[in-house]
C-alpha cells in the first residue's frame, strides 16, 4: 500500500540556493576567508546555542528575535538552562573569550563564518536563517583605537576583490550622538538612538514625530535630525558638527575617535569610508565606532556589512575584554546580487570535464581517465550513462561543463577531448592535459549588458 503523498511547503525566511548560486556564495566565502587570513585573523567556530538569559541581556530588542530550543519529548529534570539559537556571532564570541581567556594570546584576532537565526518577519534580503562572516579583535582591559580603523579597511579590501560594484562603508561613533543628545538635554540616549536608527527605513518626518513622542521638544528633534544629516568622506564633518553649537566632553571624544578612522580611510581607501552621523546601530552593546556598508545604486537594500566597538560585552566582573568587530551578511549580500543584479556562476557544477562512456563494459576505462584528471587537480565527473555521444554532450552543456573527454576516440586508440563551446576536438592524455585556467573552476558571470 502506497503512503499518502506529502505536500512540500516552503518555509519563509530559510533560503536554499540552487547549485550555481551556491557556487557563487562559496566563491565569495573563499575570497573573504583569504582576506581575513591575510590580515592574521584566526578561524573560530562557536556552538549554535547560548543560554537565553545571556542572549536577552545583550541585544536591544533581541527578545523579539531569539529562537528558543527544546526537546520534543520534554525534559522535566530542570538541569538544563533555557537555550536559544544565537542571533549574531558577537555575543557567543564574547562568551568564548571569557571561557578561554587563559589560553588565548591578546590582542586576540579571530574570524568566524557561521549560521545565525533571527525570528524577525521575513522580507526581501532579510532572513530567519543566514550566514555571517565576522572579524573581531579583543584585548584585556584596554583596546587600542587603531583597531577601530582596521575593521572597515579589511572589509574594503575584501569587497574590492568581489564583484559587488561600488560600495561605501558608513562610519559613526556612538559617543558623538550620545554626547550631542546630552548636550541638548536629552538624557534617554538609548531610546533616542533606537529612534534615529530607524531613519533610513521610515524617513525624517516619522522620526521627528517619534522623538517628540519620546519626550523631546521640537527644537531638540530638529537638532537630532540635523546631526543625523551630516555626511562627509573627509574630516569636514567635525566643523559641520561644531556649527550646530552643541558641546559636551563625550561629543569631543567621539569626534576625535571618528576623525582617526576617517583619516585612515582617506589614506588607505579614499572615498570608501564615509562619516555618516545617522548611523546608530540598534544593538545596545556598541559603545564606540559603528559601521554599516551599502552598495552604491542599491542603497534601498540597506546594510550588507555592519558592526562596531563594544567595551563591556565580555566581562567576568573583574576583568573586561573590550573589542571591535564587523560582520558581512553573506547570505543577504549574495541573495541581493543574484536576484537584483543577475550574478551567477558560470556553471552549476565544479566539474570542468565530463568523461564520456562508450559502453557500460568500458566504464572502468572512463573511471581511470577521471582519476588521472583528478590527480592533476582537474574537477570532473563520469557520464551517468552510456548514451549516444550527442546526448552525453547535451548533458554536459546543460550543466555548463566546458569539456567532454572521449576515451579511445583517437586514430591510434588514444583519447580525445572536445571543447563543446567551440567544437574543437584534439588528442589528449589525461596524465598530462592541462585545463585552461579560466575553465578550471566556476567563475562569476555578470548579467547581460
Amino acid at each position: 500500500m502506497n503512503a499518502p503523498a506529502t505536500k512540500v511547503t516552503p518555509i519563509s525566511g530559510f533560503p536554499e540556493l540552487l547549485p550555481a548560486d551556491r557556487l557563487l556564495e562559496l566563491h565569495f566565502l573563499d575570497v573573504i576567508r583569504e582576506v581575513f587570513e591575510l590580515h592574521g585573523f584566526a578561524p573560530l567556530e562557536t556552538r549554535a546555542v547560548e543560554p537565553v538569559e545571556r542572549l536577552l541581556g545583550k541585544g536591544g530588542d533581541a527578545d523579539k528575535e531569539i529562537y528558543g530550543i527544546s526537546r520534543l519529548a520534554g525534559d522535566d529534570s530542570g538541569r538544563d538552562a533555557a537555550l536559544g539559537l544565537h542571533f549574531d556571532l558577537t555575543v557567543p564570541f564574547a562568551r568564548y573569550v571569557l571561557e578561554n581567556a587563559g589560553r588565548l594570546a591578546f590582542p586576540f584576532r579571530r574570524y568566524q563564518v557561521q549560521k545565525v537565526w533571527r525570528g524577525e518577519r521575513p522580507q526581501e534580503g532579510r532572513f530567519r536563517e543566514f550566514t555571517q562572516a565576522d572579524i573581531d579583535v579583543v584585548d584585556v582591559g584596554e583596546l587600542a583605537p587603531h583597531f577601530e580603523a582596521e575593521m572597515p579597511l579589511v572589509i574594503a579590501e575584501a569587497f574590492g576583490r568581489l564583484p559587488v560594484g561600488e560600495f561605501r562603508i558608513q562610519v559613526n561613533n556612538r559617543k558623538i550622538p550620545e554626547g550631542f543628545f546630552l548636550g541638548i538635554g536629552l538624557t534617554d540616549v538609548v531610546t533616542t538612538l533606537r529612534i534615529v536608527d530607524r531613519l533610513a527605513r521610515v524617513g525624517p518626518g516619522p522620526v521627528a514625530e517619534m522623538l517628540v513622542e519620546s519626550g523631546a521638544s521640537e527644537d531638540q528633534a530638529r537638532l537630532v535630525l540635523e546631526l543625523a544629516g551630516i555626511r562627509a568622506d573627509d574630516l569636514s564633518f567635525v566643523e559641520a558638527v561644531r556649527s550646530l553649537g552643541v558641546s559636551h566632553p563625550t561629543l569631543d571624544e567621539g569626534l576625535e575617535a571618528l576623525s582617526a578612522v576617517i583619516a585612515a580611510g582617506m589614506e588607505q581607501a579614499p572615498g570608501v569610508l564615509v562619516a555618516d552621523l545617522s548611523i546608530a546601530r540598534g544593538l545596545d552593546y556598541y559603545t564606540g565606532t559603528v559601521y554599516e556598508t551599502q552598495l552604491v545604486g542599491s542603497e534601498s537594500w540597506g546594510s550588507v556589512c555592519s558592526g562596531g566597538r563594544y567595551d563591556s560585552l565580555a566581562s567576568d566582573g573583574r576583568t573586561t575584554y573590550p573589542g571591535v568587530g564587523i560582520s558581512i551578511g553573506l547570505t543577504r549580500l549574495v541573495h541581493l546580487l543574484v536576484t537584483k543584479r543577475g550574478l551567477t556562476a558560470s556553471r552549476s557544477t565544479p566539474a570542468a570535464v565530463l568523461v564520456a562512456v562508450n559502453d557500460e563494459e568500458s566504464r572502468g576505462r572512463s573511471r581511470a581517465v577521471a582519476a588521472a584528471l583528478r590527480a592533476n587537480g582537474i574537477p570532473c565527473e563520469v557520464a551517468p550513462s552510456a548514451a549516444k555521444f550527442g546526448k552525453q554532450i547535451r548533458y554536459a552543456d546543460r550543466r555548463g561543463i566546458p569539456f567532454v573527454w572521449f576515451p579511445g576516440a583517437g586514430d591510434d586508440g588514444g583519447d580525445q577531448v572536445k571543447d563543446i563551446r567551440s567544437g574543437e576536438q584534439v588528442d589528449a592524455d589525461a596524465t598530462t592535459w592541462e585545463c585552461p585556467a579560466a575553465d578550471l573552476r566556476p567563475t562569476v558571470v555578470p548579467p547581460p549588458a
